[in-house]
């Protein structure tokens, strides 16, 4: 027979002191529920006597619906793989309607309280709601939260998109278009910039400048503010002798040739991009802010999407080095609108800071989808080390936590694509300190959900999050609900 303290030590990752289900084995339980499952080897527990356990600890009992999916069977409809649920057996699936072991009754509660951080924030929250619903419902409920992945594979390919060097992706960037203007870039100010600072120059006596020279030296007062953006935008030709005005000219407006075409293809892609909203996968966020950006950020997609499983998909991913918009008030729009529809984001930190990215990942997370946060070794560790912002929000429709999933290795990216898309995420669950839960992801073991084992922040957050939504729903306002 199995020892009361063995029983609480077995089951103490399950233990959280803010009530309901995960207060139901405690050192206040009554020894009767103890003595019954120390002989759960032995003696096999059917429903009914659980259902008498679960009210001697003071929790409500289960139907048979929620006995049947949690315990008796491996949905082959659950949005991930319930076999790789730590300690699973398939002896289980053998007992005729039993529990047979500790280790069988401990997986089906690990798998509720897996289901609870995933989609309802709080595991008290999600024992209330599941456990009366009947098998077809707790069915329909999980496997509506699955992607559709033969859906996904079935589709096809997209129309192309318009191809772009990877040396030529840096000029559709905004400080480029701002560079050589909307149009063809023959009258750019970079153009204007360039034929003073060339003046100027040879007036000083040195005819046969670099355009790097002239941009870092005689920038003429008025543009001064800009000279970063014109450094940029000229990067191809930046050290290239300039032996009079007019090779000038024809250096000028060769490279402003490449910025058209590029332009020219970028806005033409972004129209693809918006044509396949409904069946957009991944947005790629990330910042570049110079050449050498847009090149590894070029690769980064190529690299991530090139794997055979992804490739077998069919996916339409957004790659933010073949993009551009009219404007940046577009460009927000647009970006916004693609976080909204893609299925999933991978956010790429990249060497520069930027609050366009963040705001798109937050966004994301905000929604409740997926996001894989990809990073070198010191930014995975300054992430968790400085507590970075994305690693806890809130998804706002349902006041679940929520965080990203981070790593160092570019192939992590693509196994994590494929196993959210193929709905084969594997999670196991810690205590961070005692009765506080964390939700973790096994591959890169990220924290990706988490409940409070505070008491009163508990209460206080299930009790006003949704508070307003209810009164707006009943046609109440909040003045009038009291309290």
């Amino acid at each position: 027979m199995i020892s009361k303290d063995q029983i609480l030590e077995d089951f103490s990752i399950l233990s959280v002191p803010t009530g309901g289900i995960g207060s139901w084995l405690t050192e206040e339980t009554h020894a009767d529920l103890f003595d019954r499952l120390g002989k759960l080897s032995e003696e096999p527990l059917p429903e009914v006597q659980l259902n008498q356990l679960l009210v001697l600890g003071h929790e409500a009992p289960v139907g048979d619906g929620f006995f049947r999916y949690y315990w008796l069977q491996t949905p082959g409809r659950h949005p991930y793989n319930v076999r790789e649920v730590p300690g699973f057996s398939e002896n289980w699936l053998k007992s005729e309607a039993m529990i047979v072991s500790l280790a069988h009754l401990k997986w089906g509660l690990y798998r509720l309280y897996i289901d609870a951080l995933l989609y309802f924030g709080n595991v008290r929250t999600a024992y209330r709601k599941l456990r009366d619903l009947s098998l077809r419902e707790i069915e329909d409920f999980f496997s509506s939260e699955r992607f559709d992945t033969e859906a996904i594979k079935r589709r096809g390919p997209s129309l192309p998109l318009r191809p772009i060097a990877k040396d030529s992706r840096y000029l559709i960037a905004e400080m480029a278009c701002k560079s050589y203007g909307d149009s063809d870039g023959r009258d750019g100010d970079l153009r204007s910039v360039l034929i003073a600072a060339y003046k100027a120059h040879a007036a000083a006596g040195n005819p046969s400048p670099t355009i790097r020279e002239l941009l870092e030296n005689r920038v003429p007062t008025g543009f001064q503010a800009r000279q970063k953006e014109f450094i940029y935008s000229a990067d191809e030709v930046l050290d290239e002798t300039v032996s009079s005005e007019s090779d000038l000219t024809t250096k000028y407006e060769k490279i402003a040739s490449k910025f058209a075409e590029a332009r020219k293809a970028a806005l033409d892609n972004t129209r693809h991009y918006l044509s396949m909203l409904s069946d957009l996968d991944v947005y790629v966020a990330t910042s570049m802010g110079t050449r050498q950006d847009f090149r590894s950020m070029a690769d980064t997609c190529d690299r991530v999407f090139a794997d055979d499983r992804l490739k077998k998909m069919n996916l339409r991913y957004f790659d933010p080095t073949l993009s551009a918009a009219g404007g940046h008030e577009d460009k927000g729009l647009i970006e916004c609108l693609m976080v909204k529809c893609a299925k999933l984001l991978v956010y790429c930190a990249g060497a520069s800071a930027s609050y366009g990215k963040d705001a798109e990942a937050a966004m994301a997370l905000s929604l409740g989808k997926p996001v894989i946060f990809y990073c070198d070794k010191e930014q995975r560790r300054r992430f968790y080390q400085d507590i970075h912002p994305l690693s806890r929000l809130i998804e706002f429709e349902t006041g679940v936590a929520v965080g990203a999933m981070v790593t160092d290795k570019l192939e992590d990216v693509s196994e994590l694509i494929y196993r959210i898309l193929e709905n084969r995420m594997v999670y196991y669950l810690e205590h961070s300190k005692p009765g506080f839960l964390r939700l973790k992801e096994k591959l890169t073991d990220s924290v990706i959900r988490l409940q409070t084992n505070d008491k009163l922040l508990t209460e206080a957050f299930w009790n006003h999050y949704h508070r307003n939504r209810e009164a707006k729903r009943r046609g109440v306002g909040a003045d009038q609900l009291g309290g």
